[in-house]
């Protein structure tokens, strides 16, 4: 009996899961509406770490990079765990929602615990109950999105620290009266010495975790965190001291690959986050007081008004009653757990440190969202659980059983099943209305280009209409369609049009799209004539969806039966104008047979070459039209045997190219292989000619305008604005980047050929830069400063991507050479300050940086500098006095 009361809370908190669990899947069951924007960009993260996974390299530090880098801009852990659901239950958004179950099983044990801890077990059942019915809670459990796992975190990270705080403070010099047992490991096990050092651990792996989750759970953590620090050097508790920097030290080790491998991409997109993404949405300026209580206005949205209203109404009911003298204080006896309370007075004093540290910092930040906060709503339960129970105990069991069948009433009206849908309908309502046409537009595109990898242009952005939730639908069939969105700058829009063979347009609401672009692109593919409409839907918001397909698509790929003796590759023809003039996109048709693997791995080594070449040359007399066979977008699931590969593409001669009458020359390269061979060429040829008249063409192929993009990084700073800009809008046209990888393979391979072509190394380099893939830029950038050895920039770059990979000490030489031969570059001399900064050297970093700080910025920091030394150095003393005490007894 006494074991059943001991495990009563636990039981009861294991009931509670399997009543969310079966509410949960419940609405699942039954809801037929598309993930949203958010949702379903996640569901496609995890979707990646997936299909990573089905072929694992445990002891490949590539293949280890290459995990990290499949989410650049948020960490990874969410999608790492949905992926092993993935593999356990199946694909499919409603099967990836499974791993919610894993959270919510963490999350309630950890608030029922610190219910137990800091007031008493009958608090905590209450206050986990009230974190499944919190409306910010359950809406964050039916939509895929991090803010539930982040909760968990947090709120686990956070029981941690306070089960931390809790054990008695180190002491090895007190021993109990009684001789402590000799080798047995049970006593040590139990005594509060080891449990400080495991819970310190815990604490470390559960905050490391945490950041995986998302990087602001920093802001819930670092004031609690804090705090302890500060009190424990002010107690003069160094080994407790030295335990909070052994769960530092593990909170390094588990966030530090990803965080090392895409540091640069999370500093700068949260920069992005915070202040841009403010001013689009229009969040109040941080000096005004509408930023101040934005989330105090969203708290009774957060927790439900019977919910707020009635623990609050305890609370003063609490106050009334003690005015009058009624001898309450058996009654919150009981509620608080006398260890703490003799220990550390209020508990209200913790979870107010904790809460007001939370909400101050997100105050502080510029973008403000209802979710960003729901971390700090755990410890709100438990406040509120408090207040529910200060009502006296004749009457204090209805009026929470009353309050609890309110709040159930609201959750019924804010899911209740619906069957018409509307825009401004409720997210979380179950809608049982007709489906959307995600899965048909997928199919349908499928079915027409069976084997190509396509990139379908989505115009409208609107909740259930998006590029991420038909990008999500596209890459559930095997990866075989990507969703992007385009259109959206006016500058953009011809390109946009030019560079896709599928648009997706509807009439009615076009959702968060900016009118004038998104207006110029809809007219251009469903008036402008070169696209076809392939099918039309009818959509539950009384709007049709339609799908457009270009009429003469970029590539085509016809299935061969297979002959006896099959070629591996063939080039049939190649359709160019008879004359065209120099530095213009020149139309080009290429027609490709051969075998399917031979086409798909294939990069064609192509160079159009002046027939008859001067002796002394003073203008270019060839140009290069490198690619991947189709582009490199031939996938399918059934493959055939053999293919024909039409590509209807542009190049660009250049505009100081020799005139005269070029032919092709033609090589094969394999890019697994890395095997060659030259190609037999049908006879072709193009004039170059000043007086011609250009004919019209397509968009250049993405390899050509890489190129023509990085052959502008000699100028430095001024060209690199322009440059990320317009591969930004590149790389919306090729979803995976495998641009980039055929741009390498052909780079490497003419390198070869022509090892002092400087442009080649520098088309390489920033190839292997778009790539992350930092050794080899490094290595291009090496072979660069050697071929442009009089370019500042050169140097600079090579000491960037030296400083991205962490090695400052091996930049640094680059960055100084860079100096003296532009002294007078800002950039440089910022590179120069960092890579001091990044190998610890404070007073170089002062020196090399302060030019670039206000003066009394810089007191404050020489200020902080100073007393950072001494303090380290205090506690430095301290710990060493303690612990020869501690030796000194040991020996005597």
């Amino acid at each position: 009996m006494k074991n059943y009361q001991k495990h009563h809370g636990w039981l009861t908190i294991a009931g509670l899961w399997l009543l969310g669990a079966f509410c949960d899947r419940l609405w699942f069951a039954l809801d037929r509406s598309i993930p949203s924007w958010d949702q379903a960009d996640y569901l496609t993260g995890a979707l990646n770490y997936w299909h990573a996974f089905q072929t694992p390299q445990w002891f490949s530090g590539d293949w280890w990079r290459s995990l990290w880098l499949l989410s650049s801009k948020m960490p990874p852990a969410t999608y790492i765990m949905t992926a092993f659901f993935h593999n356990l239950f199946g694909l499919g958004p409603d099967l990836a929602t499974l791993v919610y179950l894993f959270f919510s099983a963490i999350l309630l044990p950890s608030v029922y615990g610190l219910g137990r801890l800091l007031f008493n077990p009958q608090i905590g059942v209450w206050a986990a109950a009230l974190c499944l019915m919190f409306p910010g809670l359950y809406h964050a459990r039916l939509d895929f999105l991090l803010d539930f796992p982040l909760t968990t975190l947090v709120t686990l990270s956070f029981y941690s620290l306070t089960l931390w705080k809790v054990t008695e403070p180190l002491d090895l010099t007190s021993f109990p009266s009684e001789n402590p047992p000799r080798h047995d490991i049970s006593f040590f096990l139990k005594s509060p010495a080891c449990q400080a050092w495991v819970w310190a651990v815990v604490l470390g792996l559960c905050v490391g975790l945490s950041l995986l989750i998302k990087q602001t759970a920093l802001f819930f953590l670092i004031t609690p965190i804090v705090w302890v620090i500060v009190s424990t050097i002010k107690d003069r508790h160094w080994v407790r001291f030295l335990q909070l920097m052994v769960a530092a030290f593990v909170t390094g080790l588990v966030m530090y690959p990803w965080y090392r491998t895409n540091w640069l991409l999370v500093f700068t997109g949260s920069q992005r986050a915070a202040i841009q993404a403010a001013v689009v949405e229009g969040d109040p300026a941080i000096y005004t007081l509408p930023a101040w209580t934005f989330y105090g206005e969203q708290l009774p949205d957060h927790v439900s008004w019977p919910f707020l209203v009635v623990p609050l109404a305890g609370f003063v009911f609490y106050w009334w009653r003690s005015r009058g003298d009624r001898h309450l204080t058996e009654l919150t006896a009981n509620l608080e757990n006398p260890v703490w309370k003799s220990h550390f007075n209020s508990p209200f004093k913790w979870l107010a440190i904790f809460w007001a540290g939370s909400y101050i910092l997100f105050s502080l930040i510029l973008n403000k969202d209802f979710r960003y906060v729901l971390p700090y709503l755990p410890v709100v339960s438990l406040v509120l659980a408090y207040g529910l129970m200060l009502f006296p105990r004749q009457w204090g069991k209805w009026v929470r059983w009353a309050t609890c069948s309110a709040a159930l009433v609201l959750i019924l009206a804010d899911v209740w099943p619906v069957y018409e849908w509307h825009p401004d309908m409720a997210s979380h309502h179950v809608y049982r209305g007709p489906d959307w046409p995600h899965r048909g537009v997928i199919s349908e595109i499928i079915e027409t280009t069976p084997y190509l990898r396509s990139t379908l242009g989505v115009l409208p952005s609107t909740p259930m209409i998006n590029q991420h939730n038909f990008n999500y639908y596209g890459n559930l069939q095997q990866f075989q369609v990507y969703g992007r969105q385009v259109g959206t700058r006016r500058s953009h829009v011809a390109q946009d049009a030019r560079s896709l063979d599928w648009f997706l347009t509807k009439t009615g609401n076009q959702g968060s799209v900016p009118t004038e672009a998104q207006g110029a692109i809809v007219e251009l593919v469903e008036t402008g004539g070169e696209f076809d409409l392939q099918a039309s839907w009818p959509l539950p918001d009384d709007s049709t969806l339609n799908l457009y397909h270009h009429r003469l698509p970029m590539v085509t790929v016809e299935a061969m039966e297979a002959s006896a003796t099959p070629a591996i590759l063939t080039l049939d023809r190649v359709t160019v104008p008879a004359e065209s003039p120099p530095g213009v996109p020149v139309p080009v048709t290429y027609e490709w047979t051969g075998n399917w693997d031979s086409l798909r791995d294939g990069v064609v080594v192509l160079t159009w070459q002046l027939q008859s070449p001067a002796a002394s040359p003073s203008f270019r007399e060839s140009w290069l039209h490198d690619h991947g066979i189709g582009k490199g977008e031939l996938q399918a699931v059934t493959a055939p045997l053999q293919a024909k590969v039409i590509e209807r593409m542009a190049m660009l001669p250049p505009a100081d190219v020799t005139p005269g009458t070029y032919t092709l020359v033609a090589t094969y390269l394999n890019r697994k292989t890395g095997e060659t061979r030259e190609i037999d060429v049908p006879g072709v040829a193009i004039a170059i000619n000043p007086a011609a008249t250009a004919t019209a063409a397509p968009e250049l192929d993405w390899i050509t305008q890489l190129r023509s993009l990085s052959a502008t990084l000699p100028q430095g700073p001024e060209a690199l604005e322009f440059i990320f800009d317009d591969m930004a809008r590149v790389n919306q046209y090729d979803p995976i980047q495998d641009y980039l990888i055929q741009a390498e393979k052909s780079l490497q391979y003419r390198l070869q050929q022509d090892p002092d072509n400087v442009e080649f190394a520098y088309n390489l380099a920033f190839s292997q830069v778009l790539q992350q893939d930092v050794k080899g830029a490094i290595s291009a950038f090496e072979r660069v400063v050697q071929l442009d050895s009089e370019n500042p920039y050169a140097y600079a770059y090579l000491g960037f991507v030296n400083l991205y990979d962490w090695h400052p000490r091996q930049g640094e030489p680059a960055i100084k050479q860079a100096l003296e031969l532009g002294p007078d570059g800002v950039e440089v001399q910022l590179l120069y300050g960092i890579s001091a900064l990044m190998q610890g050297n404070i007073f170089a970093t002062w020196s090399r940086l302060r030019g670039f700080i206000p003066p009394l910025v810089q007191f404050g920091v020489l200020v902080m500098i100073w007393m950072g030394v001494f303090l380290v150095g205090v506690i430095s003393v301290m710990i060493g006095i303690k612990y020869q005490k501690v030796f000194n007894k040991s020996f005597e």
